[in-house]
């Protein structure tokens, strides 16, 4: 079995229609068909159901879809460790959502750079919760993101838990109040992922939505630090009583063995744990 097989099916699987899948891999859907039954062949069970008008995945399918986003992933990540450890000079690529570091980045690249294990560290900014892939493909050693997310083939260690404002136009009735429920913005906290997806949604930054906040043609929910590190005329923010915490994580793939990696772990982990002391004692005092 090499990976060309492999992709096709998981185009086939992921699209259940050969020609969405045939146009995706940028072939014709006679040979997809052909390489398709020739796997079925190879590995001696039906993958998939066909009928004119349906594809739908058998059992045995269901199980190579999810290894064989597996594989592929394993693979596209040797790759590229293999080619950025080729390069001129060792360095750690840190993913993190622009915005989305709850103002621990700077802390902790200075930390880090004075650590005896320190690589040069490029940092790579990228969307909504795109860090797990970066990170399963071999594009980034380590990141920050902000959970819930698929964990598929990572470790991480939870670095803050903050609570959540809403982000309302100043002429929102809700402006008004000193603090609001889940139930007063229409949502539920089993809902809270998929809506806050749909509105980060990908290429669309922190200033574009604040901008539309403004206009009052959206609100969202934000960890409390960007209540103080984003003021925004315009725009208001209110604590919301009811709502799961915000989590903030540092991530790095299971299978990593980099003693590099292992340091900016602990450097984020000491970094968190003063912003949380630091946080106390403001409330505190």
């Amino acid at each position: 079995m090499d990976s060309r097989a492999l992709r096709y099916f998981v185009a086939v699987a992921e699209e259940l229609n050969f020609t969405r899948a045939a146009g995706r891999l940028g072939i014709s859907p006679p040979p997809l068909s052909r390489a398709i039954a020739k796997l079925e062949r190879d590995l001696g069970v039906p993958l998939l159901e066909r009928s004119t008008h349906h594809v739908a995945l058998t059992p045995a399918g269901t199980v190579l879809l999810t290894e064989a986003r597996h594989t592929l992933d394993a693979l596209e990540a040797a790759i590229h460790r293999t080619r950025r450890a080729g390069g001129p000079a060792p360095k750690l690529v840190l993913a993190v959502k622009a915005d989305g570091d709850a103002g621990l980045l700077e802390p902790l690249l200075a930390r880090y750079a004075a650590t005896p294990a320190a690589l040069p560290v490029t940092v790579r900014l990228c969307a909504w919760h795109e860090q797990p892939r970066l990170l399963r493909t071999g594009e980034a050693d380590v990141a920050l993101v902000h959970e819930p997310y698929d964990r598929t083939g990572l470790d991480a260690e939870t670095l803050l838990l903050e609570p959540r404002v809403a982000a309302l136009a100043a002429t929102h009735p809700l402006a008004a109040s000193a603090r609001v429920t889940l139930a007063d913005l229409e949502l539920t906290a089993d809902g809270l992922p998929g809506f806050l997806d749909r509105v980060r949604a990908p290429g669309r930054d922190l200033a574009q939505v604040l901008a539309l906040i403004a206009l009052d043609e959206m609100f969202t929910l934000f960890p409390a630090s960007v209540a103080t590190r984003y003021p925004r005329p315009g725009v208001v923010y209110r604590p919301v009583v009811d709502a799961p915490p915000s989590g903030l994580a540092v991530a790095w793939p299971q299978r990593s063995r980099s003693t590099a990696v292992a340091a900016l772990v602990r450097v984020a982990e000491e970094v968190a744990a003063v912003v949380v002391q630091e946080s106390r004692t403001t409330v505190v005092t």
